[in-house]
């Protein structure tokens, strides 16, 4: 919350950092913690997750990215995209399927690829609306070898961390970011209506009521968000079994409030809000982001309804 108020960019990097280093150390062998998660808890590496891949949207879950065993490791080759930090960590929890038909617990696996890996590429960094000054990028994983400690838990066995840390991590920071967003765009609505003196008839806009009474609305909708966010992730450290379905609830809240909150802000500063540079022009530009981050705010929904009618998340 606290980065995203000042930068969405540097919230959402260091949120993608601590969602892989948080897979990577869920169940570590005593070498992967020595080799990937010491330097992580040193301050010298910088992790990510890598899930998405072109043309599967929301179904993350079903990856095209090959694990294919080896005597002495695995081999992996296949694409992923909109990786974060895509280019500068040092490690990427990369997700696979196994070419074992029979793997006991599935096919679903990840695997940590260390950046200076032999068959790693690197696509350009993407553009966007906002959010630029996360490095994004695709990365080409051509028959990169690895050795077997690079497995994370039993393979197959993945699904379990996606939902039970992935997903939760994941949720939590990102309403996190969004959240830090409308507390900015509250304060610089705030101090305008403050600051600026209506010459006609010598007041500030702080003394009209209107504005006054859609102030106090803003301050009410980031606040109900907020409580929405810490009951959530206060019901995950409690180990709470409906904690993922108010993580959701509070991703989609946040996502649909952000918006409408950083609007609101632009319409009471007027047209200097709308200039490049402003940082209420970059707030709306971040805050476009809340809906589509994986995964999407409809996604999310349908999630939840499934969970509260006690069917499965995911369809094949």
């Amino acid at each position: 919350e606290i980065l995203g108020r000042e930068c969405a960019s540097s919230a959402i990097c260091f949120g993608m950092h601590s969602v892989g280093a948080s897979v990577i150390s869920a169940n570590p062998s005593t070498e992967q913690a020595s080799r990937f998660i010491q330097p992580i808890v040193d301050g010298k590496h910088i992790t990510t997750l890598s899930l998405s891949e072109a043309g599967t949207g929301a179904h993350f879950y079903l990856p095209q990215t090959r694990l294919e065993g080896r005597q002495d490791g695995y081999a992996v080759t296949g694409a992923k995209t909109f990786v974060t930090n895509g280019g500068h960590a040092d490690s990427y929890v990369v997700s696979t399927v196994s070419t074992d038909e029979h793997a006991p617990m599935g096919q679903f696996s990840c695997v940590v690829v260390p950046r200076d890996s032999q068959g790693m590429s690197w696509g350009a960094r993407w553009g966007g609306m906002g959010m630029r000054g996360n490095s994004s990028r695709t990365l080409e994983l051509d028959n990169v070898l690895l050795p077997k400690s690079s497995l994370l838990g039993q393979e197959g066995d993945q699904i379990w961390y996606i939902f039970n840390v992935v997903c939760p991590y994941f949720l939590i920071a990102m309403s996190g970011t969004f959240l830090g967003i409308m507390g900015s765009a509250l304060d610089e609505a705030r101090q305008h209506l403050q600051n600026r003196h209506h010459s006609h008839v010598g007041l500030t806009l702080a003394q009209a009521p209107v504005l006054q009474h859609r102030l106090g609305q803003m301050w009410a909708q980031v606040e109900r968000t907020r409580r929405l966010i810490y009951h959530a992730a206060s019901s995950f450290d409690a180990g709470d079994p409906d904690a993922l379905v108010a993580l959701m609830s509070a991703k989609a809240e946040v996502a649909e409030t952000v918006v409408s909150v950083v609007n609101e802000a632009m319409t009471m500063v007027g047209g200097i809000a709308y200039r490049d540079g402003s940082r209420l022009h970059r707030f709306m530009r971040d805050a476009r982001a809340s809906h589509l981050m994986s995964p999407t705010t409809d996604i999310l929904k349908i999630w939840m309804g499934r969970a509260l009618l006690g069917q499965p998340l995911l369809a094949e």
